[in-house]
């Protein structure tokens, strides 16, 4: 009992005092150092005492469009541990090419009768898609919560990374850099993030540089690590030296496609990604790129879900979380040819 009192207290940065108070359910604790000790817990692989589980309060759909891109998975655990915290169990539905659809996973939700769904990078982003499902879901009286996506007459709460915030940082970076020649390598377009970035870029580049002609330095493709690579090897055949990407998985098919083609990253080509998943620190070299606010951006889509679960109706504008960047080692100054 001392060894795991020492092991949860060292895990959590509280003393075994504090964990034996927690684990005893006894007053004086905050409610986040209680948290910490219960984390310490689950990630140390101690079973919670019964007196620590908490109530059942509801059950909430969480709706993602696939677990191959690492930033999804982290929207997951931020979502679920917080909906946790409150006593909801959070319904995980994770799609993929020719698996179960959004569709699909809804219906089953309601025949679970869920509290409420939480959808990230759902159809909602998508600017071809039939947006009455969330409409037949508000008129039953369900509430939802958007992220990352934004469609005005769905009577929900948006929530999303600005986009454009995100590029204007990455074509700040790169031109203090000596850049002239960006490039971005970006997802289809009927994507609203992808429509923004493509704005942004369009609208910086030529206010920046004058009279810069942009419409070579846009490459549509997948948000893939292949696309990234398809759509860097075009740019960079276009003579250009940094690339911004759509995600990281785009970033690692441009890091990719430069050594395919014999480049260096940064000496030849600097590159950008967008996400900050965990895989971008140990990438060769570590990826510089924008952090989406992913944490932020889940407590406050569970915050407007349960303010609908609770009748108070939650903000119906787009709530905007403003992106960091973070310098790497994959963009360096412009080689300069003599």
């Amino acid at each position: 009992m001392r060894t795991r009192l020492t092991d949860l207290a060292k895990h959590a940065g509280v003393s075994t005092a504090t964990v034996s108070r927690v684990l005893n359910g006894k007053p004086g604790v905050s409610a986040e150092t209680r948290q910490a000790v219960l984390t310490a817990l689950d990630i140390l692989g101690y079973e919670r005492p019964e007196k620590l589980q908490t109530a059942h309060a509801g059950l909430i759909g969480l709706v993602v469009p696939e677990l191959e891109n690492p930033v999804f998975p982290l929207f997951a655990q931020e979502i679920e541990s917080t909906l946790s915290q409150h006593g909801y169990t959070p319904l995980l539905c994770s799609q993929s090419p020719g698996g179960t659809s959004e569709d699909e996973y809804i219906t089953a939700l309601l025949g679970h009768e869920v509290d409420g769904i939480i959808f990230v990078s759902g159809r909602h982003a998508d600017t071809s898609a039939n947006l009455e499902r969330y409409h037949q879901l508000r008129s039953r009286g369900l509430p939802i919560v958007l992220i990352n996506g934004f469609a005005p007459d769905i009577d929900a709460t948006f929530i999303s990374s600005n986009d454009a915030a995100s590029i204007d940082l990455s074509v700040e970076h790169l031109a203090q850099l000596g850049h002239r020649k960006i490039g971005l390598a970006i997802g289809p377009e009927r994507f609203i993030p992808a429509q923004r970035k493509i704005q942004a870029f369009s609208k910086n580049m030529n206010s920046r540089f004058e009279g810069i002609d942009v419409t070579d330095s846009v490459e549509i493709s997948l948000f893939s690590v292949e696309g990234g690579q398809a759509a860097a090897t075009a740019l960079i055949g276009r003579g250009h030296t940094a690339i911004i990407c759509g995600s990281d998985l785009m970033a690692l098919g441009a890091l990719r496609a430069a050594r395919t083609m014999g480049l260096k990253t940064p000496q030849d080509v600097s590159i950008v990604g967008y996400d900050d998943s965990l895989m971008t620190g140990f990438t060769d070299p570590p990826l510089t790129t924008v952090r989406q606010p992913v944490a932020s951006m889940s407590t406050a889509a569970v915050n407007a879900i349960l303010s609908e679960i609770q009748r108070v109706q939650a903000p119906r504008t787009e709530l905007l979380f403003q992106p960091e960047l973070v310098v790497r080692g994959s963009t360096a100054a412009v080689k300069v040819h003599n």
